[in-house]
């Protein structure tokens, strides 16, 4: 009932991740207009044809190929992403026809994505950049095939356990971060036995990664703090196993080791099992989860657990699924965007207040 991530900004994200040089959306300048600003600071170009009334009605292939051709004067691309929106879709525009009239030197992948795309989850804008990338031969078809069961594995757990589970859910800033910090230092402070789980995607995986950096054994010698992270470098496409790469160099710089790597970035719907099935070989006091916490089969372990999550519609279903505490870090995806390095986060601000004091 409430509004959703939609499936052509999912197309813009994962044709950034694939290090997409410019990305032309086949519509009205407003469309997508949030997100196109967003990625200009990951230094991919987002512009749009333009389309107006008259071309609903006539078309705009044209449009399409001046486009084409003027981004490749401008911007000399190696790879251009075109992206259907709901206006060239609807009315039928062939993408595919006008990148072969314009024939500019980049290598072009075309997507036929709008806002009402299958069922309209956000997951079916990226499997079908994907698939596209694949037939263009810049992907493999078994990474192709691995990544399309991630996304779908990522939407079940969202219509299952998340935020798009078909009731409104009203949003909520969660518990106070100050309050749960104390919490966890004074857990500490008496000896608990800690693990920190990083289960997050793409960039916001620099903002969830901040809690791994704090130097928590240094301050508390008599623990040692467990830290699994779903941070493998050698899983996904280029952009995200370079943001692996960078946080595990990062933490590495500051001292921190992480026990068990639990998959790739883009591996968040099976990392959390993984995360699960060794939390259940020891018996930890608290479980911090950070990043997409509600990927975890929580519930079947019985111990205090902490969710740190983007959503504020998260926090209620993160509650019934067993998480003894939540809080929110707002706006992950624009404090990330661009960044190659941790970026620090509320709560992870409030632990080093307190550590501090």
């Amino acid at each position: 009932m409430h509004p959703r991530p939609s499936p052509i900004a999912a197309s813009l994200y994962t044709l950034r991740d694939m290090n997409a040089d410019v990305i032309i959306l086949h519509g009205p300048h407003g469309c997508c207009f949030r997100t196109g600003r967003l990625l200009e600071n990951d230094g991919v170009r987002v512009v749009t044809t333009s389309m107006s009334e008259n071309d609903f009605i006539f078309g705009a292939s044209e449009k399409l190929e001046e486009t084409l051709l003027k981004v490749d004067e401008m911007f000399s691309p190696k790879l251009v992403g075109v992206v259907g929106t709901c206006v060239s879709m609807i009315i039928g525009e062939d993408m595919k026809e006008a990148v072969n009239n314009a024939n500019i030197n980049a290598k072009v992948i075309t997507v036929e994505s709008h806002g009402g795309l299958g069922e309209g989850d956000n997951t079916e804008g990226a499997i079908a950049v994907l698939n596209a990338a694949s037939k263009e031969g810049i992907i493999p078809i078994s990474e192709m095939e691995r990544q399309n069961k991630m996304l779908q594995l990522a939407t079940q757990i969202e219509k299952t356990r998340g935020m798009a589970q078909g009731g409104y859910i009203k949003p909520s800033y969660g518990d106070n971060k100050v309050k749960v910090a104390k919490f966890l230092l004074d857990g500490l402070e008496k000896g608990a036995k800690i693990a920190l789980v990083l289960n997050a995607k793409k960039e916001t995986s620099y903002l969830f990664s901040d809690i791994l950096k704090i130097p928590f054994e240094k301050n508390f010698p008599k623990n040692k703090v467990t830290i699994l992270a779903n941070l493998d470098e050698n899983i996904g496409l280029p952009r995200i196993r370079q943001h692996a790469i960078n946080i595990k160099k990062e933490l590495s710089e500051n001292g921190i080791s992480i026990n068990t790597i639990t998959g790739g970035l883009d591996e968040y719907p099976i990392s959390g099992k993984v995360a699960v099935e060794i939390l259940k070989d020891e018996k930890f006091d608290i479980i911090v989860v950070a990043g997409v916490p509600h990927a975890l089969p929580i519930e079947e372990i019985n111990t205090t657990k902490i969710a740190v999550t983007d959503g504020p519609r998260l926090v209620e279903p993160l509650k019934k699924l067993g998480y003894n505490h939540v809080v929110t870090e707002l706006d992950a995806h624009a404090k990330t965007l661009g960044t190659g390095r941790i970026v620090p986060s509320d709560f992870g601000d409030a632990l080093r207040a307190l550590i501090d004091f």
